[in-house]
């Protein structure tokens, strides 16, 4: 989880970026400008193509940090499509509760607390999993293991 934590500090980055040039080259003047929807769009883009990339070398730089590399069921490196599989299937994360949620319209922090609770469910439910996997890395055929060789 603490490798988790610093992707989506890194993560930070990635979207400044390709949100300031997706405004600028959009000319949005305000977050709640109708092309919004198109924006989180190609933030979905971009974050597939950061992952997939880097998954599929073995590890993102927040996994470099842990120590974790990404491999298929017979311990190789993914490939792109994998990698894309497994970016899909992470979604499962928070992608559930917004879908049946969103039409009961509710106040932020409500919404806050019900998809940090469906997270906690979802992780909890990797206990279940006989190799203590989660269940997005079981399906798509993935799995995180120590890096053997990490850098000095």
């Amino acid at each position: 989880m603490a490798c988790w934590l610093y992707e989506g500090v890194l993560l930070f980055a990635v979207v400044f970026i390709a949100g300031w040039l997706f405004s600028t080259l959009g000319q949005m003047r305000d977050a709640m400008d109708a092309r919004r929807p198109l924006l989180q769009g190609f933030l979905f883009v971009i974050f597939g193509i950061y992952f997939a990339w880097f998954w599929s070398r073995g590890q993102t730089l927040a996994m470099k940090t842990w120590h974790l590399r990404i491999v298929d069921r017979q311990g190789q490196a993914v490939t792109q499509a994998r990698a894309l599989l497994r970016y899909f299937l992470a979604w499962v994360w928070f992608i559930p509760p917004l879908v049946v949620l969103s039409p009961y319209h509710l106040p932020a922090g409500e919404l806050l607390v019900l998809v940090v609770g469906w997270v906690l469910v979802w992780a909890i439910l990797s206990r279940f999993h006989p190799q203590g996997q989660f269940w997005h890395d079981a399906i798509a055929g993935t799995r995180l293991v120590p890096d053997e060789d990490p850098p000095r």
